[in-house]
């Protein structure tokens, strides 16, 4: 596992906080809400809704993994499989910036991500 240094994080955080809060108008927040968690070598991005029958509880949708390789310093891009597990996703190659990747999450061709 490569560690990210902490001017990676700072962008990340600042990257992925802009895309989350484009995502979703402020009013639908309360409903729905894609947020993003960066561990280790990488960055998860998800959906969030709350329970139909205890609003107070939300419930996490996996939506894409963003995975930076020790090896080459190289940003790999995942999809959530239908066995819930992480699959490489390939319609990308390994990107040396994450927002090349972001952007593919984003305009989704072929509804890998966003359904």
């Amino acid at each position: 596992m490569v560690e990210l240094s902490e001017f990676e994080v700072k962008r990340i955080e600042k990257l992925f906080g802009d895309f989350c809060d484009k995502r979703v108008p402020g009013h639908w927040r309360d409903k729905i809400r894609v947020e993003f968690r960066v561990r280790g070598d990488s960055v998860e991005l998800f959906e969030s809704r709350p329970l139909h029958n205890d609003p107070d509880s939300w419930i996490s949708t996996r939506i894409a993994r963003f995975k930076k390789s020790a090896r080459n310093g190289l940003w790999n891009l995942y999809c959530a499989g239908r066995d819930a597990q992480w699959q490489r996703y390939a319609a990308s190659t390994p990107q040396r910036d994450i927002e090349a990747l972001l952007r593919i999450v984003e305009q989704d061709t072929i509804g890998a991500f966003w359904g």
